[in-house]
C-alpha cells in the first residue's frame, strides 16, 4: 500500500465518471485522503478540500494519486508540470494509467533528484499461469455489467464489507487499478497478456475453505466492443458460483461508444449464463445491483421494484441501501 495521506489528482477530468478512480478511493478509504487537486478546466469534484501542491505538502501528504481514468490511459502533457511540482515537494506519485510514470523522463529525473518513488499500479508483478479450468474449493461471486463503469467494483466491495460485518469469511479480489489502490493488492487484468488473463484470475482466487467467498471485481462488459475480452477472462478464470448483474439505468449509450446502446438486464443474463456454465454448470445469476446515483429516492425505489419483478431476483443499490440482500441471495 502506498503511503498515506493521499492527494487525489483530478487534473482536467471532464466529468465525474472520468474521475471514478479518485471517487472510488475516497468512497472506500476516506481516512487516507487529505484533499483533491483540480486544474482550472476540471469538470469533476469529489466535494472535498481543494489543495495546491504547496498546501498538500504542508498538510503532510505523502502520495499524489492520479485519480483520472481517460480513454487509452494516457498521462496528459498538461499534467506533467504539476506532477514534477509534487515530486519536488517530496511526494511520491501513484498511477493506474496504461501510460507508465517510469516512461516519462522528466518524472523519473524529478523523482530521483528528490528521492521520491513512482508507483505504476498497472504492471503485473507475477508470472501468471495459463488457466487450467480445474474446479477449486471455496465459493466465488463475480459482478458482470451491461457496460463499463456501472458499479461492479462498488458492488463487490460492498458485499465483502457486509459479509465481514456478519463475521463470515470473504475476500475482495481486485482486478483493476482502482480496486488495487483501495485493497493494496490484486491483478491489473487489462495489462496481462491475453493468453494469461484467465490464469491470473485463477491465481488470485485459489482453493479456499468451503464457506469462504471471493468477491471478484468485474471489468468491462461482454457487450462492450472495446473491453469484452477482460470480462470473458473473469468469467472463465473466476469459475463463479454466483453472478451479480450490474446496470446503470440512466445511461443512454455505452461508455465511450456513442453508437451503441446498453443491453437490458435480461439480455445480459441470457448472454452471460451459457458462458459461465462452461466452467461451472452450477453457476446462477442471483441478484441485480443497480447504480441509482442519478435518481431520486422515490425514482430509485420504483425502478428497483420494477426490476425485481421483471427479473425474479433481488434488485438492490448496495451503495445506497447496503448489501445485506445481495449476501442473502448467495444462499
Amino acid at each position: 500500500m502506498f503511503e498515506a495521506p493521499y492527494l487525489l489528482f483530478l487534473g482536467d477530468a471532464p466529468d465525474a465518471l472520468a474521475a471514478k478512480m479518485a471517487q472510488g478511493i475516497y468512497d472506500w478509504r476516506p481516512e487516507a485522503v487529505a484533499g483533491q487537486f483540480r486544474m482550472e478546466e476540471c469538470g469533476a469534484d469529489l466535494g472535498i478540500k481543494d489543495l495546491s501542491i504547496k498546501e498538500a505538502a504542508e498538510a503532510g501528504v505523502k502520495t499524489l494519486v492520479i485519480g483520472v481514468v481517460n480513454r487509452g490511459g494516457i498521462i496528459s502533457e498538461g499534467w506533467k508540470s504539476i506532477l514534477v511540482e509534487a515530486l519536488e515537494a517530496g511526494m511520491d506519485i501513484a498511477s493506474g494509467l496504461h501510460t507508465l510514470l517510469r516512461d516519462q523522463p522528466e518524472l523519473v529525473e524529478a523523482a530521483e533528484k528528490n528521492d521520491c518513488s513512482l508507483h505504476d499500479v498497472r504492471i503485473p508483478t507475477v508470472k501468471y499461469p495459463i488457466a487450467n479450468g480445474k474446479n477449486r474449493s471455496g465459493k466465488r461471486c463475480l459482478a458482470v455489467g451491461t457496460d463499463c463503469s456501472v458499479g461492479k467494483m462498488y458492488t463487490t466491495l460492498a458485499m465483502d464489507r457486509e459479509m465481514k460485518k456478519q463475521g463470515r469469511k470473504s475476500t475482495f479480489r481486485a482486478t483493476g487499478q482502482t480496486g488495487i489502490l483501495i485493497e493494496g493488492n490484486g491483478v491489473p487484468l487489462d495489462a496481462v497478456i491475453a493468453d494469461f488473463m484467465a490464469g491470473s484470475v485463477e491465481y488470485i482466487t485459489p482453493d479456499n475453505d468451503a464457506d469462504h467467498w471471493d468477491f471478484i471485481e468485474g471489468q468491462g462488459s461482454l457487450f462492450h466492443a472495446s473491453y469484452s475480452g477482460v470480462t470473458m477472462a473473469l468469467i472463465h478464470g473466476g469459475q463463479p458460483d454466483a453472478l451479480i448483474l450490474c446496470h446503470e439505468p440512466t445511461r443512454e449509450t455505452m461508455r465511450g461508444l456513442p453508437d451503441y446502446t446498453l443491453p437490458s438486464l435480461e439480455e445480459l443474463r441470457e448472454m452471460v449464463m451459457p458462458i459461465a456454465k462452461v466452467v461451472n454448470p452450477d453457476c446462477k445469476a442471483v441478484a441485480c445491483s443497480i447504480n441509482t446515483q442519478h435518481m431520486s429516492e422515490d425514482e430509485a425505489l420504483t425502478y428497483l421494484a420494477e426490476v425485481e419483478k421483471q427479473m425474479g431476483i433481488p434488485a438492490v443499490d448496495p451503495f445506497r441501501q447496503g448489501a445485506e440482500r445481495l449476501i442473502e441471495a448467495l444462499g
